[in-house]
């Protein structure tokens, strides 16, 4: 997968609507110095969010919904699962990528 530099949150939509039912590793930062990472597919998108199903222990599914907005801010994490390289720059580190 191509990193891509973002800057709207229809691009991301868009990106992740073409992505719908692959792999990916998210890093959400929960705030007071919690983050969670996880490895799941994504679901579905939607207007506002979308969606990474992740298998939990003893086979169970949960599925967790995330903004797009999060991506574009940096506060939700993608990343390809095999080579661990970002899906999408955050806006703040745009500048230096490149």
């Amino acid at each position: 997968m191509d990193e891509m530099p973002v800057n709207h949150v229809e691009e991301i939509q868009e990106k992740l609507g073409q992505m719908v039912g692959e792999r990916v590793r998210v890093k959400a930062n929960m705030g007071r110095t919690r983050v969670i990472e996880r490895m799941g597919a994504i679901k579905t998108v939607h207007p506002s969010v979308f969606v990474v199903e992740v298998t939990e222990r003893r086979g169970r599914t949960s599925r967790q919904s995330y903004q797009y907005v999060d991506v574009l801010t940096g506060t939700v994490e993608l990343f390809d699962p095999i080579t661990g390289e970002h899906i999408f720059t955050p806006m703040g580190n745009q500048s230096e990528e490149h």
